[in-house]
């Protein structure tokens, strides 16, 4: 049975609403469970003869509570290790698990990370998704028309507060790979939808006088369909594999792009397309 999307249009409006509302909710509710990157932290250095798996200090952290903590190599036989703020007390015990589990080192480092760089982040990430929204609609706009440019717009709104609903539900850690992951969500899904809207130009222009335009649309997106999917399949084996194998350091960013890759599939199929539609209709009545 062949679905016509722009027909049943209200059953994936509604569809999206039943994911974002609650997550919208939660948002107000409860907000994000904010990382280091956004609410400051600790900063040890520590120097190894040789250096341990990464997997014995995240063993050795998880102990104490602190399962999320960045733990990154660095050159020198050095680890660096950022958690949440410590007390001298708590550190020490910290500092006495990982010696346990991955032998003797010396401490280099220990710094106190403010939060004055997260708010610097946030404000830039805002700043440059700002900017990058104003450019995709001036460019849709000048490709296509400017009801295109806004549902594509919608439909990346949609993505991203799916996956923002997401983690706050979850209470998922947000850090500064977070970000990138939404960045990276917004590149996805606009050059889905654009390949569907590229497709409707072109059949509007060959379109019969007794075909309406719902039928248009309809007949893009199944146009588009196979190379949609195969693509979506394509990058989802992969975030799957990630995500099984990935580890925990990988795994919050790797669920956010699963999570944003099937929000993104779904938008440019099911939301951008009969949005469009809608739009356009309403400004001709207007």
């Amino acid at each position: 049975m062949r679905v016509h999307f722009v027909k049943t249009r209200l059953v994936w409006y509604i569809i999206s609403l039943l994911i974002i509302v609650p997550g919208l909710v939660s948002l107000v509710w409860q907000g994000l469970n904010l990382g280091i990157d956004f609410t400051g932290g600790t900063l040890l250095e520590l120097e190894y003869k040789q250096v341990p798996a990464i997997e014995q200090v995240r063993a050795a952290l998880k102990e104490k509570g602190l399962g999320n903590a960045g733990i990154q190599a660095a050159e020198g036989n050095r680890i660096l290790i950022r958690t949440v703020a410590l007390a001298e007390k708590d550190r020490d015990e910290v500092l006495k698990a990982i010696r346990e589990k991955t032998g003797d080192f010396n401490l280099r480092r220990e710094d106190k990370v403010g939060p004055v760089i997260g708010k610097e982040l946030l404000r830039n990430a805002l700043l440059a998704l700002g900017i990058a929204i104003v450019l995709m609609i001036i460019y849709i706009s000048w490709r296509f028309e400017f009801w295109s440019g806004l549902s594509a717009i919608a439909a990346l709104l949609h993505d991203v507060l799916v996956v923002i609903g997401v983690f706050s539900l979850l209470q998922l850690e947000v850090d500064s790979a977070f970000v990138a992951a939404i960045l990276t969500i917004i590149g996805y899904s606009i050059n889905d939808t654009i390949v569907i809207f590229d497709r409707i130009r072109e059949n509007l222009l060959k379109r019969r006088k007794d075909q309406e335009v719902e039928d248009v649309i309809n007949s893009s997106i199944y146009q588009t369909f196979g190379r949609t999917i195969n693509t979506v399949l394509t990058v989802v084996f992969v975030l799957v594999a990630l995500l099984v194998f990935g580890g925990e350091t990988i795994y919050n960013f790797v669920l956010a792009m699963l999570i944003g890759v099937l929000s993104g599939t779904y938008s440019s199929i099911c939301t951008a397309s009969p949005l469009w539609f809608d739009l356009r209709r309403y400004a001709k009545k207007a």
